[in-house]
């Protein structure tokens, strides 16, 4: 699976929040900080298309676009990439960097320390 620049995943994150929809919807969802106009859009959804991570489908003369990968998938696959190739693989070094740099609220920490116990025989 290929990956997506930071402005093809906002593109993505709409869609996977919601599809099929046109380059027009798909552009009127985008968060407005964007300033980006149909045309920028459409190309981007193009890119996405060519790399596979989007289908579409004539209805009249406009396409309705949709992913054809689980944002999950997408998720996982990534989160793997970055754990690969900052920290070897593993999650300890990931989290002390995190706790580390002030990054974990204690929210963060609960959260962890449930999903751990939550794993344990």
């Amino acid at each position: 699976m290929e990956r997506v620049g930071d402005a093809e995943y906002a593109v993505m994150e709409v869609l996977w929040a919601e599809a099929p929809l046109t380059a027009a919807e798909v552009a009127d969802r985008v968060p407005r900080d964007k300033g980006w106009s149909v045309s920028t859009v459409k190309t981007m959804l193009s890119r996405l298309s060519a790399k596979g991570l989007l289908t579409h489908e004539e209805e009249g003369r406009r396409y309705l676009y949709r992913p054809a990968v689980v944002r999950e998938d997408y998720v996982a696959q990534e989160s793997g990439r970055l754990l690969d190739r900052m920290f070897g693989g593993r999650l300890t070094p990931l989290v002390a960097h995190l706790a580390e740099r002030d990054r974990l609220s204690q929210s963060d920490i609960d959260e962890i320390e449930t999903l751990l116990k939550a794993l344990r025989p």
